[in-house]
């Protein structure tokens, strides 16, 4: 595309005999020829640079150019650097702005002949980006794929998705860290588009901040991923950077989400030497992001090797977990009149049985903190001064905590509330 695009510069800048350049909608310059007059700075930087100030792009934007539908006129700003006239016109394609074209008024007065070869330009060139975009679409679309197969159950898809993804230079190959992130809502509910475009967004910028071929992102209906590539690199200094990136990753979130901390959550997933094994960490880091979202306890970006006993818990069903849990703690758990009761005894646990810190905890007496813990002894037949009992109590609870609708037993037995 580019170098179309150069073709077509050097064409009409010899049939218009001055200098002309193409931008794209966001002023990167994609193409320009040899200047026939005097450059000012802001020249001198868009072809240093290849980009420009936001100033400039403040200056082009408050005179209408986004909004332009033919040649116009940029006054100069010598405060940014922009010192002589331009004229220029918008590149569009089905409306769609994809770029400009400009003189330069050094090379003296446009004439009528020149705004005709100015249109005809513009026209052009919106076909070369227009083809240009398409091509970028169709491989990012591909690319997207086969990431999709890179985490598909099939291993001979995974395979293959690899091998692809290395072959047409979508990736390098080496060890590889998931990424996932999770706005709002609950589990495998689909998300309005906002928040969509917002994981979407956030994502790719932070795709960005890695190195050509080092980073896949793909967003689906409830989460985005991003997987990252380290070539080289060790499992400590990956699960460093890995955590680092995360980081990054949940202020961009925060940032497109305009929601605060509380609406976002990303999960890291453990090494993996191979591309093809990324499924192994995608699973981790989608579990860490989904525990981080329930419990609310565990902060906003979450390791799978920080989970505890919470990985453990996470890879059982609901059917499983709820076989799982004491049968004299179910109906505590499932009467809201209980609450206080259900959070007293958490809090105890977790202070792995000191009253004293516990009843702090609470902001309540010993006394009191003692009078629920009978009470939930008599509700439950559990003896919290035997070890089992506990385990059984703690792991009932964060059963719970990461499942809240499990389903009920027909084991449970019949209790007196």
């Amino acid at each position: 595309m580019v170098s179309e695009l150069q073709r077509l510069v050097d064409a009409f800048g010899a049939r218009l005999g001055r200098s002309i350049a193409v931008d794209d909608a966001r002023l990167k310059l994609l193409a320009y020829n040899a200047h026939t007059g005097d450059v000012d700075d802001a020249r001198i930087e868009s072809v240093m640079h290849r980009g420009v100030s936001t100033a400039l792009v403040a200056h082009v934007s408050a005179h209408g150019a986004a909004q332009a539908s033919d040649v116009f006129t940029l006054p100069p700003c010598p405060r940014i650097g922009i010192t002589m006239e331009r004229v220029g016109i918008p590149i569009r394609y089905d409306d769609a702005l994809l770029g400009y074209v400009w003189l330069i008024g050094s090379d003296g007065p446009v004439g009528d002949r020149d705004v005709e070869l100015l249109r005809e330009s513009a026209a052009q060139a919106a076909l070369v980006l227009h083809r240009g975009h398409l091509g970028v679409d169709v491989t990012r679309s591909h690319a997207r794929e086969l990431v999709r197969d890179l985490i598909a159950p099939d291993q001979a898809l995974r395979t293959e998705a690899g091998v692809a993804l290395v072959e047409e230079e979508h990736a390098v190959a080496g060890p590889v860290a998931v990424l996932v992130a999770m706005v709002g809502g609950e589990e495998g509910e689909p998300l309005a588009e906002e928040r969509r475009l917002a994981l979407e967004l956030a994502v790719d910028r932070c795709r960005r901040r890695l190195p050509p071929s080092r980073g896949l992102a793909l967003t689906r209906p409830d989460h985005a991923l991003l997987l990252t590539i380290w070539p080289g690199a060790r499992s400590q200094v990956i699960e460093r950077h890995a955590a680092e990136l995360a980081e990054v990753l949940r202020e961009k979130l925060d940032a497109e989400l305009g929601l605060g901390r509380a609406a976002c959550w990303v999960g890291v997933g453990g090494p993996r030497p191979r591309l093809t094994e990324a499924l192994s960490s995608y699973e981790e880091a989608r579990r860490a992001a989904e525990v981080a979202r329930i419990t609310g306890t565990l902060g906003h970006v979450v390791a799978h090797k920080q989970l505890g006993v919470y990985a453990l818990l996470g890879k059982l069903t609901p059917d499983q977990l709820a076989e799982g849990i004491h049968p004299g703690l179910r109906p505590l758990l499932a009467n809201p009149a209980h609450r206080g009761l259900v959070e007293t005894l958490r809090v105890y646990l977790d202070h792995a049985g000191d009253a004293q810190r516990a009843a702090t905890a609470l902001h309540v007496h010993r006394s009191t903190l003692y009078k629920r813990l009978h009470r939930v002894e008599q509700l439950t037949g559990l003896r919290l001064d035997v070890g089992d009992d506990r385990l059984a109590a703690h792991l009932g609870l964060k059963t719970a905590e990461l499942h809240p609708r499990l389903p009920a037993s027909t084991h449970a037995p019949d209790m007196v509330f």
